[in-house]
């Protein structure tokens, strides 16, 4: 009974160490075909392909919160105050007197005067006198021509004046000699008000000398010229 079991076992034994044989040989066949599949049966890359066209545009998203509102900035130096003035054009104020052959020969005094509308505060005057003078004497002497604005002599800047200085001269002249000259005297005097102003042309003394026989406007055309400037002095 025991002989028949033991051939029993031994076939079935045998059967399964045949089996696990075959599997592992089977696997390692399996196994070398991946490695030379990886090995040598590997695919070269080829060239890059044409880049694709652009897609449509798509879709606008949703839109986003609101943000959360800035901060005030640090506030600002104080500007500075800027009046805008307008003025109309200027436009040109001037008169004219003139005379004909004053022959005035008065030593000390008014010689004629001619009134004048100044439209403007901020504004000069321009004066000027052209007329013959004539000053004589036997020792030196010297006259001064010299205007004056509503009875006063010009103080912006200083006066609008002119002299004549004649010296005793040598014995082999004759020191009374009578010439008359066409002379002018011009200015401009500033400060002077708004209105009517009374512009006078006068005939005095220079300083400490003593005058002499003077003589205005003899024998020809004088004239007084004003003209209103737009820039005060």
């Amino acid at each position: 009974m025991g002989l028949f079991n033991t051939p029993v076992l031994i076939v079935p034994f045998l059967l399964f160490t045949c089996y696990k044989a075959e599997k592992l040989k089977t696997r390692g066949l399996r196994q070398k075909d991946v490695d030379y599949m990886e090995k040598f049966s590997s695919c070269l890359q080829g060239p890059a392909g044409p880049p694709g066209r652009d897609g449509n545009p798509g879709v606008n998203g949703i839109p986003g919160t609101p943000g959360v509102p800035g901060r005030d900035g640090a506030r600002g130096q104080k500007g500075e105050c800027v009046t805008e003035r307008f003025e109309e054009p200027w436009r040109p104020n001037y008169k004219q007197c003139a005379w004909n052959a004053l022959n005035y020969g008065i030593d000390l005094g008014k010689i004629t005067e001619c009134t004048f509308t100044k439209q403007r505060v901020a504004s000069s005057l321009r004066v000027l006198f052209s007329g013959s003078l004539r000053l004589k004497c036997k020792t030196a002497c010297c006259q001064r021509w010299y205007f004056t604005f509503n009875g006063a002599e010009c103080a912006s800047p200083l006066p609008v004046e002119s002299i004549i200085y004649l010296d005793q001269g040598s014995p082999e002249f004759n020191n009374t000699i009578n010439i008359h000259r066409t002379t002018s005297v011009e200015g401009v005097c500033g400060g002077v008000g708004k209105g009517l102003v009374d512009v006078a042309v006068w005939v005095g003394t220079c300083g400490d000398y003593p005058h002499g026989d003077a003589s205005t406007g003899w024998n020809s055309v004088s004239r007084v010229i004003i003209e209103e400037l737009p820039l005060s002095i």
